[in-house]
């Protein structure tokens, strides 16, 4: 699980999803949304590193428990493409999240994974702040 923050999210080495996930590989994430394939989240992954293409996860905290793992993380990165129908801003962002992740046979099946999604399209200027 380390190994896809630091090599795949951060260091975009997406070749490494085929050693990494199932081919069944499912992600649930904010608002509803279902991966149902190893191929749709590198698709997925696609559309954030095209808006954000020098991201970087720090995982801030990590445990496991049998076959699953949780990882709370903290992302930055710079809004340099089109993301949602946002045309990029330039900003400097930052938001935070939690995944859960099960696996099976050293392989990622399975994934939970929430984050502010809010403060995100607050800092791309989609969401006005309250401020």
């Amino acid at each position: 699980v380390r190994r896809w923050f630091d090599e795949i999210y951060s260091k975009k080495r997406v070749e490494l999803m085929n050693e990494l996930h199932a081919e069944d590989y499912v992600w649930r994430g904010p608002g509803g949304v279902t991966i149902t394939s190893r191929d749709g989240m590198r698709e997925l992954l696609g559309v954030y590193t095209a808006a954000f293409p020098d991201v970087d996860f720090t995982v801030e905290d990590q445990m496991s428990d049998g076959d699953q793992v949780v990882t709370r993380w903290t992302a930055r990165a710079t809004h340099s493409g089109e993301f949602d129908g946002i045309q990029p801003t330039g900003n400097s962002i930052m938001f935070t999240g939690i995944t859960i992740s099960r696996l099976e046979n050293g392989r990622l099946v399975e994934e939970w994974e929430n984050f502010d999604e809010l403060s995100l399209m607050r800092q791309i200027g989609a969401v006005p702040s309250s401020d």
